[in-house]
């Protein structure tokens, strides 16, 4: 994501590049994981700045 700052990454994108083309259908694996970070990051992790979401598609890395 860092080397893609503001592009969405789609979910089956992120899923292949960390995990591997066998986990493209682990959905819930990757929410639960970017939750997750965003706890770790994000000052109010339910109002994030920086790792955002782009329903029904995937991911982004906010750019500012």
């Amino acid at each position: 994501m860092a080397r893609n700052g503001g592009k969405v990454l789609t979910h089956k994108q992120l899923l292949s590049d960390v995990w591997g083309p066998d986990y493209i259908a682990e959905m819930n694996s990757l929410r639960v994981f970017m939750a997750t970070l965003r706890r770790k990051t994000e000052k109010q992790p339910a109002q994030p700045r920086y790792l955002l979401t782009d329903q029904g598609v995937g991911y982004r890395l906010a750019d500012d």
